[in-house]
């Protein structure tokens, strides 16, 4: 059974992440957003996915540099979703298969 701490931080790290989409959405719902504005926008989750896997750049654990590799390699065929798929099960088999 999940502690009512771990509920909680859940739930407020869900409330920070929808508010963030609320708040962009009500500010933005009657502007027409130029082309650059809206080339930001679209490159927002990319950088997000970005700032989420540096830190493993400079990992010391030879299962993080290769998942890192194959997330790469895949970023450079594949779109966002099967990308970020391939980053999460590689890091959890290898990191399972390597650590164990």
């Amino acid at each position: 059974m999940i502690s009512w701490a771990s509920f909680l931080t859940i739930l407020g790290m869900l409330a920070a992440t929808y508010s963030t989409r609320l708040i962009g959405f009500l500010a933005l719902r009657r502007r027409t957003l130029s082309p650059r504005a809206a080339a930001v926008m679209e490159a927002a989750p990319g950088c997000v996915l970005i700032a989420v896997i540096a830190p493993h750049f400079v990992s010391d654990k030879p299962h993080e540099l290769i998942a890192l590799a194959l997330t790469l390699l895949a970023s450079s065929r594949l779109s966002m979703l099967p990308t970020v798929l391939i980053a999460v099960i590689s890091s959890g088999l290898l990191g399972y298969w390597m650590q164990g």
